[in-house]
Protein backbone atom coordinates (compact mmCIF):
# COMPACT_ATOMS: atom_id res chain seq x y z
CA UNK A 1 0.00 0.00 0.00
CA UNK A 2 1.04 3.61 -0.35
CA UNK A 3 2.98 5.16 2.51
CA UNK A 4 1.73 7.97 4.86
CA UNK A 5 3.44 11.06 3.91
CA UNK A 6 6.41 10.74 6.97
CA UNK A 7 9.44 13.06 6.80
CA UNK A 8 11.53 10.06 8.25
CA UNK A 9 9.76 7.43 5.78
CA UNK A 10 10.73 9.66 2.27
CA UNK A 11 12.19 6.02 0.88
CA UNK A 12 11.18 2.75 0.80
CA UNK A 13 14.54 0.45 0.47
CA UNK A 14 12.55 -2.61 -0.58
CA UNK A 15 10.81 -3.92 -3.58
CA UNK A 16 8.71 -6.18 -1.51
CA UNK A 17 7.32 -3.51 0.06
CA UNK A 18 4.95 -3.34 -3.23
CA UNK A 19 1.47 -4.82 -3.37
CA UNK A 20 1.10 -8.44 -5.01
CA UNK A 21 -0.51 -7.89 -8.39
CA UNK A 22 -4.36 -8.79 -7.59
CA UNK A 23 -6.19 -10.66 -10.30
CA UNK A 24 -9.75 -9.62 -11.19
CA UNK A 25 -12.07 -11.88 -10.66
CA UNK A 26 -13.29 -14.54 -13.46
CA UNK A 27 -10.43 -13.31 -15.56
CA UNK A 28 -7.71 -14.99 -17.14
CA UNK A 29 -4.61 -13.87 -19.49
CA UNK A 30 -4.95 -14.81 -23.15
CA UNK A 31 -2.54 -14.10 -26.29
CA UNK A 32 -3.62 -13.68 -28.86
CA UNK A 33 -0.70 -14.92 -32.10
CA UNK A 34 0.02 -12.66 -35.15
CA UNK A 35 -0.86 -15.22 -38.16
CA UNK A 36 2.35 -13.17 -40.10
CA UNK A 37 4.57 -12.74 -37.25
CA UNK A 38 5.22 -15.51 -35.01
CA UNK A 39 7.39 -12.95 -32.24
CA UNK A 40 3.77 -10.90 -32.37
CA UNK A 41 1.36 -12.21 -29.19
CA UNK A 42 -0.98 -9.50 -27.87
CA UNK A 43 -2.32 -10.16 -24.42
CA UNK A 44 -6.00 -9.73 -23.87
CA UNK A 45 -7.91 -10.48 -21.03
CA UNK A 46 -11.03 -13.00 -21.06
CA UNK A 47 -13.64 -12.59 -18.70
CA UNK A 48 -15.66 -16.42 -17.76
CA UNK A 49 -19.55 -16.15 -18.23
CA UNK A 50 -22.33 -18.32 -16.79
CA UNK A 51 -23.93 -17.46 -19.95
CA UNK A 52 -25.59 -20.74 -21.34
CA UNK A 53 -25.00 -18.96 -25.00
CA UNK A 54 -21.67 -16.86 -24.56
CA UNK A 55 -19.16 -18.84 -22.32
CA UNK A 56 -16.45 -15.92 -21.98
CA UNK A 57 -15.75 -12.35 -23.76
CA UNK A 58 -12.36 -11.22 -25.11
CA UNK A 59 -11.53 -7.36 -23.47
CA UNK A 60 -8.39 -5.41 -24.14
CA UNK A 61 -6.01 -5.54 -21.75
CA UNK A 62 -3.27 -3.06 -20.29
CA UNK A 63 -2.08 -4.95 -17.00
CA UNK A 64 1.11 -5.99 -19.42
CA UNK A 65 2.16 -9.72 -17.87
CA UNK A 66 1.32 -8.84 -14.51
CA UNK A 67 -1.52 -10.49 -14.49
CA UNK A 68 0.00 -13.71 -16.30
CA UNK A 69 -1.45 -16.65 -13.72
CA UNK A 70 1.57 -17.50 -11.48
CA UNK A 71 3.66 -14.33 -12.37
CA UNK A 72 6.36 -13.29 -10.55
CA UNK A 73 8.34 -10.36 -11.69
CA UNK A 74 11.34 -8.51 -10.16
CA UNK A 75 11.14 -4.68 -9.86
CA UNK A 76 15.17 -4.56 -10.40
CA UNK A 77 14.86 -6.04 -13.68
CA UNK A 78 12.25 -4.60 -14.98
CA UNK A 79 9.63 -6.41 -17.42
CA UNK A 80 10.46 -8.40 -20.64
CA UNK A 81 11.94 -6.84 -23.56
CA UNK A 82 8.75 -7.56 -26.33
CA UNK A 83 10.18 -5.04 -28.56
CA UNK A 84 14.07 -6.22 -28.43
CA UNK A 85 13.80 -8.64 -31.55
CA UNK A 86 11.96 -6.25 -33.30
CA UNK A 87 14.16 -3.23 -32.93
CA UNK A 88 17.42 -5.51 -33.11
CA UNK A 89 16.33 -6.62 -36.54
CA UNK A 90 15.04 -2.56 -38.34
CA UNK A 91 17.65 -1.19 -40.17
CA UNK A 92 18.20 2.79 -39.58
CA UNK A 93 19.01 1.97 -35.84
CA UNK A 94 22.47 2.07 -34.02
CA UNK A 95 23.25 1.53 -30.53
CA UNK A 96 25.36 4.15 -28.68
CA UNK A 97 26.66 4.78 -25.39
CA UNK A 98 24.47 7.32 -23.25
CA UNK A 99 25.15 11.03 -23.28
CA UNK A 100 27.41 12.79 -20.36
CA UNK A 101 25.19 14.35 -18.57
CA UNK A 102 25.90 17.95 -17.52
CA UNK A 103 23.23 19.64 -16.07
CA UNK A 104 22.06 16.60 -13.87
CA UNK A 105 23.48 16.96 -10.43
CA UNK A 106 23.74 13.00 -9.08
CA UNK A 107 24.97 13.90 -5.75
CA UNK A 108 21.13 15.39 -4.75
CA UNK A 109 19.54 11.21 -5.13
CA UNK A 110 18.11 10.68 -2.22
CA UNK A 111 16.16 7.19 -3.52
CA UNK A 112 17.97 3.58 -4.74
CA UNK A 113 18.62 3.87 -7.90
CA UNK A 114 17.70 1.44 -10.57
CA UNK A 115 19.70 -1.68 -10.43
CA UNK A 116 20.00 -2.94 -14.32
CA UNK A 117 20.05 0.45 -16.33
CA UNK A 118 20.81 0.04 -19.68
CA UNK A 119 24.60 0.53 -20.52
CA UNK A 120 23.37 0.95 -24.46
CA UNK A 121 20.80 2.80 -26.15
CA UNK A 122 18.96 2.70 -29.22
CA UNK A 123 19.23 5.78 -32.05
CA UNK A 124 18.80 6.94 -35.60
CA UNK A 125 21.61 5.82 -37.88
CA UNK A 126 22.38 7.47 -41.00
CA UNK A 127 19.73 9.14 -43.33
CA UNK A 128 17.18 6.67 -42.90
CA UNK A 129 14.52 7.64 -39.59
CA UNK A 130 13.24 5.16 -38.06
CA UNK A 131 9.96 6.85 -36.64
CA UNK A 132 6.73 5.09 -36.86
CA UNK A 133 5.39 7.78 -38.79
CA UNK A 134 8.61 7.30 -41.67
CA UNK A 135 7.75 3.93 -42.04
CA UNK A 136 3.78 4.25 -42.74
CA UNK A 137 4.17 6.73 -44.90
CA UNK A 138 6.83 4.45 -46.98
CA UNK A 139 4.18 1.96 -47.46
CA UNK A 140 5.83 -0.40 -44.36
CA UNK A 141 4.08 -2.02 -41.76
CA UNK A 142 5.74 -2.86 -38.50
CA UNK A 143 5.61 -4.63 -35.83
CA UNK A 144 3.95 -2.47 -33.39
CA UNK A 145 1.52 -1.80 -36.07
CA UNK A 146 0.08 -5.40 -36.84
CA UNK A 147 0.26 -5.67 -33.05
CA UNK A 148 -2.32 -2.47 -32.49
CA UNK A 149 -4.48 -3.81 -35.01
CA UNK A 150 -4.87 -6.94 -33.34
CA UNK A 151 -5.39 -5.41 -29.91
CA UNK A 152 -8.01 -2.79 -31.25
CA UNK A 153 -10.11 -6.29 -32.46
CA UNK A 154 -9.83 -7.82 -28.83
CA UNK A 155 -10.50 -11.25 -30.53
CA UNK A 156 -13.88 -10.09 -32.17
CA UNK A 157 -12.42 -12.49 -35.79
CA UNK A 158 -14.22 -14.76 -33.82
CA UNK A 159 -17.82 -12.83 -33.40
CA UNK A 160 -18.14 -11.90 -37.43
CA UNK A 161 -21.86 -12.71 -37.97
CA UNK A 162 -24.45 -11.43 -35.56
CA UNK A 163 -23.32 -8.55 -33.88
CA UNK A 164 -19.98 -7.68 -35.43
CA UNK A 165 -19.50 -7.29 -39.42
CA UNK A 166 -16.36 -7.92 -41.15
CA UNK A 167 -15.90 -4.15 -41.93
CA UNK A 168 -15.97 -3.40 -38.24
CA UNK A 169 -12.27 -5.32 -37.85
CA UNK A 170 -9.04 -3.26 -37.99
CA UNK A 171 -6.02 -4.06 -40.34
CA UNK A 172 -2.65 -3.66 -40.13
CA UNK A 173 -3.31 -1.93 -43.49
CA UNK A 174 -5.80 0.47 -41.71
CA UNK A 175 -3.54 1.19 -39.46
CA UNK A 176 -0.58 2.19 -41.69
CA UNK A 177 -2.68 4.28 -43.47
CA UNK A 178 -3.91 6.68 -40.22
CA UNK A 179 -0.80 6.81 -38.91
CA UNK A 180 0.70 8.04 -42.58
CA UNK A 181 -2.14 10.52 -42.98
CA UNK A 182 -1.23 11.69 -39.39
CA UNK A 183 -4.24 11.06 -37.73
CA UNK A 184 -3.06 8.42 -35.12
CA UNK A 185 -0.29 7.54 -33.14
CA UNK A 186 1.58 4.54 -32.07
CA UNK A 187 3.85 6.61 -29.08
CA UNK A 188 7.05 3.96 -28.88
CA UNK A 189 10.41 5.29 -28.13
CA UNK A 190 13.14 2.71 -29.68
CA UNK A 191 14.50 2.54 -25.88
CA UNK A 192 11.17 1.59 -24.43
CA UNK A 193 11.56 -1.66 -25.16
CA UNK A 194 9.00 -2.99 -22.61
CA UNK A 195 6.70 -1.44 -24.55
CA UNK A 196 3.04 -3.44 -25.26
CA UNK A 197 2.22 -0.99 -28.56
CA UNK A 198 -1.08 0.63 -28.52
CA UNK A 199 -2.37 3.69 -31.03
CA UNK A 200 -4.30 6.86 -30.24
CA UNK A 201 -6.26 7.79 -33.01
CA UNK A 202 -10.14 9.11 -33.29
CA UNK A 203 -10.90 5.93 -35.59
CA UNK A 204 -9.41 3.50 -32.59
CA UNK A 205 -10.83 3.00 -29.27
CA UNK A 206 -10.91 5.97 -27.09
CA UNK A 207 -7.81 6.23 -24.67
CA UNK A 208 -6.89 7.37 -21.53
CA UNK A 209 -3.49 8.30 -19.52
CA UNK A 210 -3.11 8.54 -15.80
CA UNK A 211 -0.72 10.83 -14.33
CA UNK A 212 1.38 9.83 -11.47
CA UNK A 213 4.48 11.12 -10.10
CA UNK A 214 6.09 12.37 -7.06
CA UNK A 215 6.59 15.87 -5.42
CA UNK A 216 8.99 18.05 -3.67
CA UNK A 217 7.39 17.00 -0.77
CA UNK A 218 6.72 13.14 -1.39
CA UNK A 219 9.91 11.24 -3.24
CA UNK A 220 9.47 7.23 -2.96
CA UNK A 221 10.33 5.13 -6.02
CA UNK A 222 8.14 2.33 -4.49
CA UNK A 223 5.08 4.48 -4.46
CA UNK A 224 5.11 5.39 -8.20
CA UNK A 225 5.85 2.13 -9.10
CA UNK A 226 2.63 1.26 -7.20
CA UNK A 227 0.82 3.64 -8.51
CA UNK A 228 1.79 2.38 -12.07
CA UNK A 229 0.68 -0.81 -11.50
CA UNK A 230 -2.52 0.49 -10.23
CA UNK A 231 -3.65 2.37 -13.15
CA UNK A 232 -2.70 -0.15 -15.92
CA UNK A 233 -4.64 -2.93 -13.52
CA UNK A 234 -7.75 -0.53 -13.58
CA UNK A 235 -6.94 0.10 -17.52
CA UNK A 236 -5.06 3.10 -18.22
CA UNK A 237 -3.79 2.84 -21.56
CA UNK A 238 -0.55 5.15 -20.63
CA UNK A 239 0.86 7.28 -18.07
CA UNK A 240 2.36 10.48 -17.54
CA UNK A 241 5.29 10.85 -15.15
CA UNK A 242 5.00 14.40 -13.77
CA UNK A 243 7.82 13.77 -10.93
CA UNK A 244 9.01 17.17 -9.43
CA UNK A 245 11.96 17.26 -6.90
CA UNK A 246 15.72 16.22 -7.03
CA UNK A 247 14.64 12.41 -7.61
CA UNK A 248 13.15 12.73 -11.07
CA UNK A 249 15.69 10.94 -13.64
CA UNK A 250 16.01 8.09 -10.60
CA UNK A 251 11.76 7.95 -10.34
CA UNK A 252 11.24 7.49 -14.37
CA UNK A 253 13.82 4.83 -15.00
CA UNK A 254 12.22 2.75 -12.65
CA UNK A 255 8.73 3.72 -13.82
CA UNK A 256 9.76 3.17 -17.65
CA UNK A 257 11.62 -0.78 -17.12
CA UNK A 258 9.13 -1.28 -15.11
CA UNK A 259 5.67 0.17 -17.69
CA UNK A 260 3.87 -2.18 -20.35
CA UNK A 261 2.23 1.06 -21.18
CA UNK A 262 4.08 4.50 -23.11
CA UNK A 263 5.16 6.79 -20.58
CA UNK A 264 5.06 10.26 -20.99
CA UNK A 265 6.61 13.37 -19.55
CA UNK A 266 6.87 17.30 -19.25
CA UNK A 267 10.60 17.71 -20.01
CA UNK A 268 10.31 21.69 -18.83
CA UNK A 269 9.59 20.38 -15.06
CA UNK A 270 13.20 18.58 -14.81
CA UNK A 271 14.80 21.31 -16.93
CA UNK A 272 13.46 23.40 -14.14
CA UNK A 273 14.98 21.40 -11.46
CA UNK A 274 18.29 21.95 -13.56
CA UNK A 275 18.28 25.62 -12.22
CA UNK A 276 16.97 25.58 -8.97
CA UNK A 277 13.46 26.38 -9.47
CA UNK A 278 14.06 29.74 -11.20
CA UNK A 279 12.60 30.00 -14.36
CA UNK A 280 14.41 32.91 -16.02
CA UNK A 281 17.57 30.76 -15.36
CA UNK A 282 15.97 27.98 -18.13
CA UNK A 283 18.47 27.75 -21.06
CA UNK A 284 18.41 25.96 -24.53
CA UNK A 285 21.40 24.11 -23.54
CA UNK A 286 19.58 23.12 -19.95
CA UNK A 287 16.27 21.65 -21.96
CA UNK A 288 18.05 20.47 -24.92
CA UNK A 289 19.92 18.16 -22.44
CA UNK A 290 17.09 17.09 -20.78
CA UNK A 291 14.84 15.70 -24.15
CA UNK A 292 18.11 13.52 -24.77
CA UNK A 293 18.45 12.39 -21.44
CA UNK A 294 14.75 11.10 -21.48
CA UNK A 295 14.73 10.09 -24.78
CA UNK A 296 17.80 8.04 -24.25
CA UNK A 297 15.74 6.63 -21.00
CA UNK A 298 12.65 6.08 -22.79
CA UNK A 299 9.96 8.37 -22.52
CA UNK A 300 7.40 7.80 -25.39
CA UNK A 301 5.73 11.18 -25.47
CA UNK A 302 6.75 14.73 -24.48
CA UNK A 303 4.26 17.33 -23.62
CA UNK A 304 6.25 20.71 -25.24
CA UNK A 305 4.73 23.88 -24.78
CA UNK A 306 6.20 25.54 -28.13
CA UNK A 307 2.52 27.23 -28.96
CA UNK A 308 3.24 29.54 -25.63
CA UNK A 309 4.05 32.67 -27.70
CA UNK A 310 5.62 36.39 -26.21
CA UNK A 311 2.84 38.07 -28.13
CA UNK A 312 0.05 35.92 -26.48
CA UNK A 313 0.84 36.35 -23.50
CA UNK A 314 -0.99 39.93 -22.64
CA UNK A 315 -4.06 38.33 -23.88
CA UNK A 316 -3.82 36.09 -20.27
CA UNK A 317 -4.14 39.20 -18.45
CA UNK A 318 -8.08 40.01 -18.35
CA UNK A 319 -8.35 36.24 -17.80
CA UNK A 320 -10.05 35.42 -14.23
CA UNK A 321 -7.59 32.55 -13.85
CA UNK A 322 -4.83 33.54 -16.27
CA UNK A 323 -2.51 30.64 -16.81
CA UNK A 324 -3.23 27.56 -14.87
CA UNK A 325 -0.53 24.76 -16.90
CA UNK A 326 2.89 24.41 -15.17
CA UNK A 327 4.72 24.28 -18.07
CA UNK A 328 2.85 27.17 -19.66
CA UNK A 329 3.23 29.58 -16.38
CA UNK A 330 7.03 28.85 -16.58
CA UNK A 331 7.61 29.74 -20.21
CA UNK A 332 5.53 32.67 -19.99
CA UNK A 333 7.32 33.27 -16.60
CA UNK A 334 11.03 32.92 -18.84
CA UNK A 335 9.41 35.52 -22.31
CA UNK A 336 8.70 38.16 -19.55
CA UNK A 337 12.22 37.86 -17.78
CA UNK A 338 13.84 38.07 -20.92
CA UNK A 339 11.63 40.05 -23.50
CA UNK A 340 12.35 37.04 -25.84
CA UNK A 341 10.02 34.70 -27.46
CA UNK A 342 9.91 31.43 -26.18
CA UNK A 343 13.30 29.12 -26.83
CA UNK A 344 10.62 26.33 -27.38
CA UNK A 345 9.13 27.57 -30.31
CA UNK A 346 12.55 29.32 -31.69
CA UNK A 347 13.94 26.10 -31.26
CA UNK A 348 11.29 23.85 -32.85
CA UNK A 349 13.32 22.09 -35.72
CA UNK A 350 16.35 20.86 -33.33
CA UNK A 351 13.63 19.20 -30.91
CA UNK A 352 12.07 17.56 -33.58
CA UNK A 353 15.07 16.20 -35.00
CA UNK A 354 15.98 15.42 -30.94
CA UNK A 355 12.51 13.23 -30.74
CA UNK A 356 13.08 11.98 -34.54
CA UNK A 357 16.84 10.22 -33.64
CA UNK A 358 14.62 8.00 -31.12
CA UNK A 359 10.82 7.94 -32.26
CA UNK A 360 9.72 9.99 -29.38
CA UNK A 361 5.57 11.64 -30.17
CA UNK A 362 5.07 15.37 -29.81
CA UNK A 363 2.29 16.06 -27.03
CA UNK A 364 1.57 19.66 -28.00
CA UNK A 365 0.76 21.12 -24.89
CA UNK A 366 -1.78 23.06 -23.95
CA UNK A 367 -0.53 25.92 -21.95
CA UNK A 368 -2.56 28.57 -22.38
CA UNK A 369 -5.75 26.65 -22.00
CA UNK A 370 -8.59 27.64 -19.89
CA UNK A 371 -8.41 27.36 -16.25
CA UNK A 372 -12.13 28.19 -15.18
CA UNK A 373 -15.48 28.45 -16.93
CA UNK A 374 -15.13 32.45 -17.36
CA UNK A 375 -12.03 31.67 -19.83
CA UNK A 376 -13.26 29.08 -21.60
CA UNK A 377 -12.67 29.60 -25.44
CA UNK A 378 -11.25 32.49 -25.39
CA UNK A 379 -8.11 34.30 -27.74
CA UNK A 380 -5.48 33.37 -25.93
CA UNK A 381 -6.61 29.87 -25.90
CA UNK A 382 -7.28 29.87 -30.01
CA UNK A 383 -4.22 31.55 -30.71
CA UNK A 384 -2.28 29.18 -29.37
CA UNK A 385 -4.06 26.16 -30.96
CA UNK A 386 -3.49 28.12 -34.71
CA UNK A 387 0.42 28.11 -33.63
CA UNK A 388 0.21 24.25 -32.73
CA UNK A 389 -1.08 23.03 -35.99
CA UNK A 390 1.45 24.95 -37.79
CA UNK A 391 4.07 23.12 -35.63
CA UNK A 392 2.28 20.03 -36.39
CA UNK A 393 2.77 20.68 -39.84
CA UNK A 394 7.18 21.67 -39.18
CA UNK A 395 7.13 18.34 -37.52
CA UNK A 396 5.39 16.14 -39.85
CA UNK A 397 7.96 17.58 -42.51
CA UNK A 398 10.48 15.40 -39.82
CA UNK A 399 8.28 12.52 -39.73
CA UNK A 400 7.68 12.94 -35.83
CA UNK A 401 4.23 11.80 -34.59
CA UNK A 402 2.11 14.17 -33.29
CA UNK A 403 -0.95 14.62 -31.28
CA UNK A 404 -2.49 18.16 -29.75
CA UNK A 405 -3.50 18.57 -25.98
CA UNK A 406 -6.96 20.49 -25.23
CA UNK A 407 -8.57 21.93 -22.02
CA UNK A 408 -9.02 22.12 -19.14
CA UNK A 409 -12.68 23.86 -18.29
CA UNK A 410 -14.92 24.38 -21.21
CA UNK A 411 -19.04 24.19 -20.47
CA UNK A 412 -21.07 21.49 -22.41
CA UNK A 413 -22.20 24.31 -24.80
CA UNK A 414 -18.70 25.09 -25.95
CA UNK A 415 -17.17 21.69 -26.09
CA UNK A 416 -17.91 20.69 -29.60
CA UNK A 417 -16.73 24.04 -30.47
CA UNK A 418 -12.87 22.99 -29.66
CA UNK A 419 -13.00 19.63 -31.03
CA UNK A 420 -14.14 21.30 -34.95
CA UNK A 421 -11.81 23.92 -34.65
CA UNK A 422 -8.85 21.41 -33.34
CA UNK A 423 -9.44 19.31 -36.61
CA UNK A 424 -9.26 22.57 -38.82
CA UNK A 425 -6.12 23.75 -37.66
CA UNK A 426 -4.28 21.18 -36.42
CA UNK A 427 -5.55 19.07 -39.40
CA UNK A 428 -6.72 16.03 -37.53
CA UNK A 429 -4.01 15.24 -35.37
CA UNK A 430 -5.03 13.40 -32.31
CA UNK A 431 -7.10 15.30 -29.95
CA UNK A 432 -5.63 14.65 -25.92
CA UNK A 433 -7.83 16.52 -23.66
CA UNK A 434 -7.95 16.94 -20.01
CA UNK A 435 -11.51 16.61 -19.28
CA UNK A 436 -12.68 18.86 -19.87
CA UNK A 437 -14.56 20.57 -16.74
CA UNK A 438 -18.18 21.62 -17.17
CA UNK A 439 -18.35 23.50 -14.14
CA UNK A 440 -16.06 24.92 -11.59
CA UNK A 441 -18.22 24.23 -8.32
CA UNK A 442 -17.26 20.73 -7.39
CA UNK A 443 -14.08 20.49 -5.55
CA UNK A 444 -13.95 17.00 -4.38
CA UNK A 445 -16.08 15.67 -7.46
CA UNK A 446 -14.05 17.32 -10.27
CA UNK A 447 -13.60 13.49 -11.96
CA UNK A 448 -17.12 13.86 -12.06
CA UNK A 449 -17.11 17.14 -13.70
CA UNK A 450 -15.00 16.32 -15.62
CA UNK A 451 -15.78 12.47 -16.59
CA UNK A 452 -19.24 14.42 -18.25
CA UNK A 453 -17.31 16.88 -21.12
CA UNK A 454 -14.69 14.36 -21.37
CA UNK A 455 -18.13 11.77 -22.55
CA UNK A 456 -18.58 14.56 -24.69
CA UNK A 457 -15.49 15.61 -26.34
CA UNK A 458 -14.49 12.06 -27.05
CA UNK A 459 -17.97 11.57 -28.75
CA UNK A 460 -16.83 14.76 -30.77
CA UNK A 461 -13.91 13.19 -32.00
CA UNK A 462 -11.29 13.42 -29.31
CA UNK A 463 -8.60 10.39 -28.87
CA UNK A 464 -7.21 10.35 -25.89
CA UNK A 465 -8.36 11.52 -22.44
CA UNK A 466 -6.42 12.70 -19.74
CA UNK A 467 -8.09 11.45 -16.58
CA UNK A 468 -8.74 13.78 -13.46
CA UNK A 469 -9.03 12.87 -10.27
CA UNK A 470 -11.49 13.55 -6.59
CA UNK A 471 -7.82 15.52 -5.27
CA UNK A 472 -7.91 17.59 -8.92
CA UNK A 473 -7.07 21.58 -7.46
CA UNK A 474 -6.83 20.06 -3.95
CA UNK A 475 -3.61 17.77 -3.35
CA UNK A 476 -1.40 15.13 -4.85
CA UNK A 477 -3.56 11.98 -5.62
CA UNK A 478 -2.85 8.66 -4.06
CA UNK A 479 -3.08 4.73 -5.09
CA UNK A 480 -7.31 5.27 -4.46
CA UNK A 481 -7.65 8.51 -5.94
CA UNK A 482 -5.42 6.92 -9.18
CA UNK A 483 -8.40 4.09 -9.23
CA UNK A 484 -11.49 6.68 -8.93
CA UNK A 485 -9.83 8.90 -12.07
CA UNK A 486 -9.15 5.91 -14.19
CA UNK A 487 -12.30 4.19 -13.93
CA UNK A 488 -14.09 7.11 -14.26
CA UNK A 489 -12.03 7.85 -17.32
CA UNK A 490 -12.87 4.29 -18.41
CA UNK A 491 -17.08 5.14 -17.91
CA UNK A 492 -16.27 8.69 -20.57
CA UNK A 493 -14.70 6.75 -23.00
CA UNK A 494 -16.20 3.40 -23.44
CA UNK A 495 -19.51 6.08 -23.29
CA UNK A 496 -17.86 8.24 -26.72
CA UNK A 497 -16.84 4.03 -27.93
CA UNK A 498 -20.63 3.65 -27.86
CA UNK A 499 -21.32 7.37 -29.50
CA UNK A 500 -18.87 6.62 -32.35
CA UNK A 501 -20.36 3.38 -33.51
CA UNK A 502 -17.21 0.45 -32.22
CA UNK A 503 -19.49 -2.53 -31.96
CA UNK A 504 -17.25 -4.09 -29.51
CA UNK A 505 -18.24 -1.61 -27.37
CA UNK A 506 -21.72 -2.57 -27.99
CA UNK A 507 -21.40 -6.17 -27.54
CA UNK A 508 -19.75 -5.53 -23.83
CA UNK A 509 -23.04 -3.71 -22.50
CA UNK A 510 -24.88 -6.34 -24.40
CA UNK A 511 -24.05 -9.00 -22.40
CA UNK A 512 -24.21 -7.07 -19.12
CA UNK A 513 -27.64 -6.11 -20.16
CA UNK A 514 -28.32 -9.67 -20.63
CA UNK A 515 -26.37 -11.03 -17.43
CA UNK A 516 -28.67 -8.08 -15.67
CA UNK A 517 -31.54 -9.39 -16.99
CA UNK A 518 -31.17 -13.00 -16.37
CA UNK A 519 -30.30 -12.67 -12.66
CA UNK A 520 -26.52 -13.94 -12.95
CA UNK A 521 -25.52 -11.59 -11.12
CA UNK A 522 -21.24 -12.84 -10.65
CA UNK A 523 -21.62 -12.35 -14.85
CA UNK A 524 -23.21 -8.68 -14.14
CA UNK A 525 -20.15 -7.92 -11.58
CA UNK A 526 -17.24 -9.42 -13.81
CA UNK A 527 -18.40 -7.61 -16.97
CA UNK A 528 -18.14 -4.22 -15.10
CA UNK A 529 -15.18 -2.32 -15.29
CA UNK A 530 -14.92 -2.52 -11.44
CA UNK A 531 -16.39 -5.43 -10.79
CA UNK A 532 -14.66 -5.42 -6.76
CA UNK A 533 -17.04 -2.53 -6.28
CA UNK A 534 -19.96 -3.54 -8.13
CA UNK A 535 -19.77 -7.01 -5.63
CA UNK A 536 -19.15 -5.25 -2.43
CA UNK A 537 -22.18 -2.98 -3.31
CA UNK A 538 -24.52 -5.90 -3.44
CA UNK A 539 -23.21 -7.71 -0.29
CA UNK A 540 -23.64 -4.79 1.29
CA UNK A 541 -27.23 -5.53 2.04
CA UNK A 542 -27.44 -8.92 0.79
CA UNK A 543 -24.00 -10.50 1.54
CA UNK A 544 -25.35 -14.66 1.07
CA UNK A 545 -24.37 -16.79 -1.72
CA UNK A 546 -27.91 -17.49 -2.49
CA UNK A 547 -28.53 -13.80 -2.73
CA UNK A 548 -26.38 -14.38 -5.81
CA UNK A 549 -29.08 -16.66 -7.14
CA UNK A 550 -31.84 -14.32 -6.22
CA UNK A 551 -34.07 -12.04 -8.68
CA UNK A 552 -34.19 -9.39 -6.99
CA UNK A 553 -32.06 -7.01 -5.10
CA UNK A 554 -32.04 -4.78 -2.06
CA UNK A 555 -33.58 -2.14 -4.01
CA UNK A 556 -36.94 -3.23 -4.82
CA UNK A 557 -36.90 -6.45 -3.34
CA UNK A 558 -38.46 -9.72 -4.28
CA UNK A 559 -41.94 -7.77 -5.05
CA UNK A 560 -40.97 -4.84 -6.60
CA UNK A 561 -38.50 -6.05 -8.96
CA UNK A 562 -39.54 -5.04 -12.81
CA UNK A 563 -36.94 -6.76 -14.33
CA UNK A 564 -38.76 -10.05 -12.81
CA UNK A 565 -41.80 -8.74 -13.58
CA UNK A 566 -40.68 -8.25 -17.37
CA UNK A 567 -39.71 -12.02 -17.05
CA UNK A 568 -42.74 -13.10 -16.13
CA UNK A 569 -44.95 -11.06 -18.45
CA UNK A 570 -42.22 -12.34 -21.27
CA UNK A 571 -43.02 -15.90 -20.00
CA UNK A 572 -47.09 -15.45 -20.09
CA UNK A 573 -46.22 -14.24 -23.51
CA UNK A 574 -44.73 -16.87 -24.89
CA UNK A 575 -47.18 -19.63 -23.19
CA UNK A 576 -50.17 -17.39 -24.91
CA UNK A 577 -48.63 -17.49 -28.21
CA UNK A 578 -47.94 -21.13 -28.09
CA UNK A 579 -51.97 -21.37 -27.19
CA UNK A 580 -53.36 -19.35 -30.10
CA UNK A 581 -51.00 -21.20 -31.71
CA UNK A 582 -52.42 -24.69 -30.90
CA UNK A 583 -56.01 -23.86 -31.32
CA UNK A 584 -55.13 -22.20 -34.63
CA UNK A 585 -54.27 -25.98 -35.86
CA UNK A 586 -56.88 -27.54 -34.18
CA UNK A 587 -59.72 -25.03 -36.54
CA UNK A 588 -57.89 -26.33 -39.24
CA UNK A 589 -54.94 -23.88 -40.13
CA UNK A 590 -56.85 -22.23 -42.39
CA UNK A 591 -56.71 -17.96 -42.66
CA UNK A 592 -60.12 -17.33 -42.32
CA UNK A 593 -62.66 -19.44 -40.31
CA UNK A 594 -66.85 -19.27 -40.09
CA UNK A 595 -68.45 -17.38 -36.92
CA UNK A 596 -69.82 -21.41 -36.38
CA UNK A 597 -66.15 -22.36 -35.65
CA UNK A 598 -65.37 -19.57 -33.14
CA UNK A 599 -64.93 -20.80 -29.69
Amino acid sequence: MLKTINKKNIEINDSKSLSKFKHLPKSEKVYIHSQNNKSIKVGMRKISLEDNDIKSLIVYDTSGPYSEKNYVHDYEKGLFKVRKKWIDKRNGISRNNKMKLKYLDHSKCKVKAFPSIPTKIFKKKGKQDLTQLYFARNGLITEEMEYCAIRENEGREKLVGKFIKEKDLITPEFVRKEIAEGRAIIPSNVNHLELEPMIIGQNFLVKINANIGNSAVISSVYDEVEKLLWSVRWGSDTIMDLSTGDNIHYIREWIIRNSPVPVGTVPIYQALEKVEGIAEDLTWDVFKETLIEQAEQGVDYFTIHAGVRLPFIPTTVDRLTGIVSRGGSIIAKWCLAHHKENFLYTNFEEICEIMRDYDVSFSLGDGLRPGSIHDANDESQFLELKTLGELTKVAWKKNVQVMIEGPGHVPMQKIKENMDLQKKYCFEAPFYTLGPLTTDIAPGYDHITSAIGAAMIGWYGTSMLCYVTPKEHLGLPDKEDVKIGVITYKIAAHAADLARGNRGAYYRDYLLSKARFEFRWRDQFNLSLDPETAEDYHDQTLPSEGAKLAHFCSMCGPKFCSMKISQEIKEKSSAGKKEMSRKFKELGAELYISSKQMP
